[in-house]
C-alpha cells in the first residue's frame, strides 16, 4: 500500500500504548485497517519514566498494527499527554508595514510566531499555539483575518506548554524504536477531535477523557478551544485505592473494577458479595459490592470535583461561556458502571459518553469504537491531516528540474539562472500556507534528536 494512503497514530498511554492505521475513504471517513495493542510498562501518569521498557512496548504495538495492516510503518503522529502540561491565554499584536495589502498567511504566520517568543519557566518550552479570536484595528471577534485590510493585527491565544525533558524522553522512545516522529499532539485535542461534533463545540462542550494516568481536559466554545488542563489521576488510582482498601493484588482488583464496579454506592444491595480466590491455597475474600462501590465513588468524586474545578475557572457560570452542550466523557475510566449519573449529580450539567464514531467508516470494527481508543483514532485524524499539508511543496520542487531541461537548449544560457529562480521562490510560500505551527516544534525537537546522537 502506498504511504500516501495511510497514516499512523501512537498513544502512549500509562496503562496501553495503541498503534492505529489509517486511511481516509472516498467518502471522507475514516478506516481503521490496523490496530496494535501492547502493555504500557515504562509510564507513568501520562510521563516516559523507563525509555527501554517504553521502546519495547511501542515496538510491539506498532509490530502487531503492522501484521494486522499488511503494511510498514515508519512514521507516526504521537499524542503527548502528562501532569506536566499546563496552558495560558495570552494576547499579542503585529504592526504591518503595508497597509494597502490584505492580511495574508505570512501575517497569521509572523504573530503566531512572536507567541512562540514568549519567556517560559526553566525546562519548559510551548508546545501549541492556538489562535482564538483576531482583531484587526481594533475590531473584535474576527474568526479568520485573512483576507482583511488593516494596519495592527491582534490575537487572543491559547498556548500550551509542556516539560521540556519529557518531550524529547517521548522522541527520543519514538527514534529508539526505529520510528521517524510524524508531529506531536495533546492528547485532550486529539480525543475531541475523535468524539466531539461541531455542533457540540459550538454550542460549548467540556471533553473530560479518563484515561490509566491522567484526566484530561478540553474545553470548547464558540467552535474554538478555550482551555485545555491534564489532571496526574485517572483509573489507576482507582484501582490501587481497591487493592488497598480490599488487600487483594492489583490485577484482582483491575477485574473487581471492570466487571463490578460501581460509581454510584447506593445501587448495590447489602447481601451482594463476590468471591476473590486466595493466593496459593489461602482462604477466598469476600467483598460486598456495596463497599467496593464506596471505595470506587470516593476516588472517582474527587477526580470529577478536580475537573470540575477546572470548568469553573474558564468561567463556565458566566452567561457568555456557558457550555451548553454539557460534558462528554470518554477514555477508558468512562466505561465505569453509573459514572455518567454521578458527574450529572456533581456538576448540574447534560452528560454523555463519546464514542469515536463520529469520523469514523460506517463498517469500522466496533471495537474500535470504543471510548478507549478515543485519543489514538484522533491521532490518526491528526496524522492524516499532516499527509494532506504535505505533498503539494515536494510536487512544485519536482517540477523544478524539467523546467530547467525545456530552458537550458532554447534560452542565451546568462538568461538561465533567472527564470528558474522565480520557481523556487514559490514553493517555501505554498509551505508556509500549510505548514501548522506545530510542525515546526517538531523539527525543532527532530533536529534536538538528531544532534544528540
Amino acid at each position: 500500500m502506498d504511504q500516501n494512503n495511510y497514516a499512523v497514530g501512537l498513544d502512549i498511554g500509562t496503562t496501553k500504548i495503541v498503534a492505529m492505521v489509517g486511511r481516509e475513504n472516498e467518502f471522507g471517513k475514516i478506516e481503521i485497517i490496523g490496530v496494535g495493542k501492547s502493555k504500557s510498562l515504562g509510564v507513568h501518569r501520562g510521563v516516559v519514566n523507563n525509555i527501554t521498557q517504553t521502546i519495547q512496548s511501542i515496538q510491539k504495538a506498532v509490530q502487531d498494527a503492522e501484521s494486522v495492516a499488511g503494511v510498514s510503518i515508519s512514521e507516526v503522529v504521537v499524542g503527548i499527554a502528562g501532569q506536566h502540561i499546563r496552558s495560558l491565554q495570552h494576547s499579542d499584536y503585529i504592526t504591518r508595514p503595508s497597509f494597502d495589502e490584505v492580511i495574508g498567511n505570512k501575517d497569521v504566520e509572523d504573530l503566531c510566531n512572536q507567541v512562540y517568543k514568549l519567556v517560559m519557566l526553566p525546562g519548559e518550552e510551548i508546545i501549541h499555539v492556538l489562535p482564538q479570536e483576531y482583531k484587526v484595528d481594533g475590531q473584535a471577534e474576527i474568526k479568520e483575518p485573512i483576507g482583511m485590510y488593516g494596519g495592527r493585527l491582534e490575537a487572543n491565544f491559547h498556548v500550551v506548554v509542556g516539560q521540556v525533558s519529557s518531550i524529547r524522553n517521548i522522541g527520543r522512545c519514538i527514534k529508539s524504536a526505529g520510528l521517524e516522529l510524524g508531529g506531536i499532539n495533546l492528547e485532550p485535542l486529539a480525543s475531541a477531535n475523535a468524539v466531539l461534533s461541531q455542533e457540540e463545540k459550538e454550542a460549548g462542550v467540556a471533553l473530560i477523557d479518563i484515561g490509566g494516568g491522567t484526566t484530561d481536559l478540553a474545553i470548547f466554545k464558540d467552535g474554538i478551544i478555550r482551555h485545555t488542563a491534564v489532571i496526574p489521576f485517572g483509573g489507576n488510582v482507582i484501582t490501587e485505592d481497591i487493592k488497598e482498601g480490599c488487600s487483594i493484588i492489583e490485577k484482582q482488583a483491575e477485574l473487581l473494577k471492570v466487571k463490578f464496579g460501581s460509581a454510584w454506592p447506593g445501587e448495590n444491595k447489602d447481601n451482594e458479595i463476590v468471591s476473590i480466590p486466595g493466593l496459593r491455597g489461602r482462604e477466598p475474600k469476600e467483598i460486598t459490592l456495596k463497599n467496593l462501590s464506596k471505595i470506587i465513588h470516593a476516588r472517582v468524586v474527587e477526580i470529577i470535583e478536580q475537573v470540575f474545578m477546572e470548568i469553573k475557572n474558564y468561567g463556565h457560570e458566566e452567561q457568555k461561556r456557558k457550555l451548553i452542550a454539557g460534558i462528554v466523557l470518554t477514555g477508558g475510566g468512562s466505561q465505569l458502571k453509573h459514572l455518567k449519573q454521578l458527574v450529572e449529580y456533581i456538576t448540574g450539567m447534560d452528560t454523555r459518553i463519546g464514542y469515536p464514531n463520529e469520523h469514523l467508516a460506517g463498517d469500522s470494527d466496533s471495537d474500535i469504537a470504543s471510548p478507549v481508543y478515543a485519543t489514538a483514532v484522533g491521532l490518526v485524524m491528526k496524522a492524516l491531516e499532516y499527509q494532506k499539508m504535505r505533498p503539494e511543496p515536494e510536487e512544485i520542487i519536482e517540477e523544478e528540474p524539467i523546467v530547467e531541461q525545456h530552458i537550458a537548449p532554447t534560452i542565451n544560457p546568462e538568461e538561465t539562472p533567472e527564470e528558474p529562480e522565480a520557481t523556487p521562490e514559490k514553493a517555501p510560500e505554498s509551505k508556509v500556507q500549510r505548514k501548522s505551527f506545530l510542525d515546526k516544534f517538531t523539527d525543532r525537537l527532530k533536529d534536538f534528536l538528531d544532534n544528540a546522537e
